[in-house]
């Protein structure tokens, strides 16, 4: 149970922070304790913890999890990373007047993260999955003055939350192929789906889901645009945790899919157009976080396409790539946020010389740069060799795709650490300076971390990359990290990829021009697409509203009852329901008068000309169906039909009393057949449902079981009350919340009505 509290505290932090923070600000570095915390239990927490507690057990649905190699090591890095941006963002907005409710959304994140990761139920693990899109619409939209912010949080949820609906049909079909929602049950037998016929849509499915929370081509775009967050979220959302949640479903599901050629090939091959695509666009920026948000997308796609690689040194080397990424990109994001900071801008045409001015800021950039380029001792380097090697034994040009994307990020290591702080200083809006210690303790202890991995890789190969690696393969495996492997031609590619490197990094005063200037790019590209999407959904939402919003409430009603009862209609036909039933026993003469009252008042409210004559003719016919109630033996529900007659009547009486009706009926000869054709044709669907039910032999088995369960489960000895309070609850409680709306409507027009009576 000790699991639970990983979730929970988090959760209960929101409240805290909210309330307490709103009073006292001065205390917001102390929540980094925290994740903080929560990372030293996680240290003492050895993998294999599992268990579940019932949530819709008659669905076979449980709130489960499961601590193993691969989750540990996510949420390790949640934690860690977050208790850094927690006393970063202390720091970074203290004259932020809503740094409490910036807070307490980054505790419901990291909450939300948490859950995801350990969930052990599809269904669990997807309601956390669109908690992590909630929270991450209100942290990308926080300076909601903005309308830029408010465009990239819009953008950001459509898009994951859309790829939300296309991953919870996968997981359901996932569910119904394999006879179950544990996780843990599905990769025990991955031979239940192997030539299932739902396999290829529940790879397409999930896939989709996961593309688009991790910024795979076509759904890379929105992930830059989410720069417009503060710092902070982009350090923790966007570069360690959200848009890992899509990569960690994809090496989870892994096992369960590693041998169907289609996952292989479209993983790999989405994985490839993300490299491509990222490198690309991250040279044609110049604002630091956009540099690194697209760099962002380039690791993203090489995580998917090391999931997607047969050779099983893949999954060793994603662990090791997944972990460095974190370690570096979040440290130069928060570096990108202090430069940002104390000069005022984050454009790299601008900046040059600031080592002079922030030293222990240059050095921790370069730290973290030296890293993610992948030159030795830092683990990147280590990571970038296992990259080359799991990538040679692949078919095509995927090392040479590998070779030229590693260069692009050698560019943008230097654009964001070396171009900055080196050369002459240049002026900026603000004094450059240091900045106090609690922004800079996050980025010293990554890039320290990122140091201290390289030359000693031995520390994380068995505790945390071999484990991990094991959960993706879904067998154990060996993880050998040294930092030296000879001379291969792995040593040779890097070397290659220093050289390419170095040299675009020295034309990119030309190149990032020439590529900025591609019109092509920005005109034809995908974000142009969702742009041109939602125009055309504006376009489609006003012309169904011109023809469907007419004003008219018996339009309306009429519409509702054509589509309803035409539905209705034409499933029961196709499907030969239509049927008579047997008469046996034939109805007694007192139902027969009855029958024949209920419906003598039907006509008369359709003939009588004055409203209150309709409204008494319409009570006619409940207060006949009352008495068909008691005389089919069933009081309590005659009763509660007399009751509702009565009040129905008053209440309906005392408001058409209000009313200013002119005349009684607007409605011309045609439009009075055409509402006679409209009844006639309901009453008829209507009759034959019924018909085709009572058609159908009496089952006496739910009656029976609430009957028998009504005093042990409900404690109730009324059947009829148990069954509205308790076995339809939520029904009963639908039903209270249409009255109250249906009275706070009431109660609207009739403050209305005074107030135009006192005004005349």
């Amino acid at each position: 149970m000790i699991v639970l509290a990983l979730v929970l505290l988090p959760l209960l932090a929101v409240p805290v922070a909210g309330l307490l923070l709103c009073r006292r600000p001065s205390l917001a570095p102390a929540f980094a304790l925290l994740p903080a915390g929560l990372f030293a239990l996680l240290l003492a927490m050895p993998a294999g913890s599992t268990g579940s507690l019932p949530w819709i057990p008659t669905l076979g649905i449980a709130l489960a999890w499961n601590l193993d190699g691969l989750s540990r090591l996510m949420l390790l890095l949640i934690t860690g990373i977050g208790a850094g941006v927690f006393l970063y963002a202390a720091t970074y907005m203290k004259d932020e007047a809503k740094l409490h409710r910036f807070l307490a959304t980054l505790s419901l994140f990291m909450a939300a993260m948490i859950g995801a990761v350990l969930a052990d139920d599809l269904i669990t693990l997807f309601v956390f999955w669109e908690l992590t899109s909630l929270a991450s619409f209100l942290l990308i939209g926080f300076k909601s003055e903005s309308p830029e912010a408010r465009r990239a949080a819009q953008q950001g949820l459509l898009v994951t939350v859309g790829g939300g609906l296309a991953l919870l049909a996968g997981m359901l079909l996932l569910g119904s192929a394999a006879g179950t929602f544990r996780i843990s049950d599905i990769l025990a037998r991955p031979e239940a789906l192997a030539g299932h016929a739902f396999t290829p849509w529940i790879v397409l499915l999930v896939a989709t889901g996961c593309f688009a929370k991790s910024a795979q081509w076509p759904l890379h775009f929105w992930l830059p645009n989410a720069m417009a967050a503060p710092t902070p979220v982009s350090a923790y959302l966007h570069s360690a945790t959200m848009v890992k949640l899509g990569v960690y479903l994809l090496a989870r599901l892994n096992p369960a899919f590693q041998d169907d050629p289609f996952w292989q090939s479209l993983l790999v091959g989405a994985g490839t157009m993300t490299m491509l695509t990222g490198a690309v666009l991250a040279l044609r920026e110049t604002d630091l976080k956009r540099v690194l948000a697209w760099s962002t997308v380039v690791a993203l796609g090489t995580l998917v396409v090391l999931i997607g690689l047969e050779n099983p040194l893949a999954a060793t080397a994603a662990v090791v790539v997944l972990l460095v990424h974190a370690l570096y990109k979040a440290c130069l994001f928060l570096v990108a946020g202090i430069i940002d900071h104390e000069t005022g801008t984050r454009d790299a045409t601008r900046l040059r010389g600031l080592m002079r001015a922030m030293p222990v800021t240059a050095v921790v950039a370069g730290l973290g740069a030296l890293s993610m380029a992948g030159l030795p001792p830092f683990i990147g380097f280590v990571a970038k060799e296992l990259l080359y090697e799991a990538k040679l034994g692949t078919a095509g040009l995927l090392p040479l795709v590998a070779l030229a994307v590693n260069a692009a990020m050698v560019v943008v290591a230097g654009v964001v650490a070396a171009r900055p702080f080196l050369g002459r200083p240049a002026p900026t809006p603000r004094a450059p300076h240091d900045p106090p210690v609690a922004m800079l303790a996050g980025p010293v202890l990554l890039a320290v971390l990122g140091t201290a991995f390289g030359l000693m890789p031995w520390l994380i190969a068995d505790a945390l990359v071999e484990p991990a690696a094991a959960a993706i393969l879904g067998r154990p495996t060996e993880a050998k990290l040294v930092l030296w492997h000879g001379f291969t031609i792995v040593f040779y590619l890097s070397l290659a990829t220093f050289a390419l490197g170095i040299a675009l990094y020295l034309g990119w005063a030309r190149v990032q021009p020439a590529l900025a200037g591609i019109e092509a790019l920005d005109t034809h590209g995908p974000n142009r697409l969702y742009a041109r999407m939602l125009i055309a959904l504006g376009r489609i939402a006003a012309w169904q509203t011109r023809h469907i919003q007419t004003g008219s409430l018996r339009f309306y009603i009429a519409a509702s009852l054509i589509v309803t009862f035409g539905g209705a209609l034409t499933v029961l036909v196709a499907e030969g329901g239509v049927a008579w039933p047997s008469l046996d026993p034939l109805p007694g003469l007192a139902h027969l008068v009855l029958g024949l009252l209920v419906a003598a008042g039907a006509l008369a409210a359709c003939l009588l000309p004055g409203i209150v004559a309709q409204l008494m003719a319409a009570g006619l016919v409940g207060f006949g169906v009352g008495l068909l109630f008691l005389a089919l033996g069933a009081p309590d529900l005659a009763f509660t039909q007399f009751t509702v007659e009565v009040i129905a009547v008053v209440l309906i009486l005392g408001v058409l009393a209000r009313l200013p009706f002119r005349r009684l009926d607007q409605r011309r000869r045609g439009e009075w057949r055409r509402d006679a054709a409209l009844a006639g044709f309901v009453g008829l669907t209507g009759t034959l449902i019924l018909l085709a039910v009572l058609s159908v032999p009496f089952d006496p088995s739910l009656p029976e079981w609430m009957g028998a369960a009504a005093v042990p489960e409900a404690r109730g000895r009324n059947v009829v009350n148990v069954i509205l309070v308790d076995f339809r609850a939520l029904d009963t409680l639908g039903e209270i919340a249409v009255l109250a709306i249906a009275a706070l409507a009431a109660a609207v027009l009739f403050r209305r009505m005074k107030t135009r009576e006192a005004r005349s």
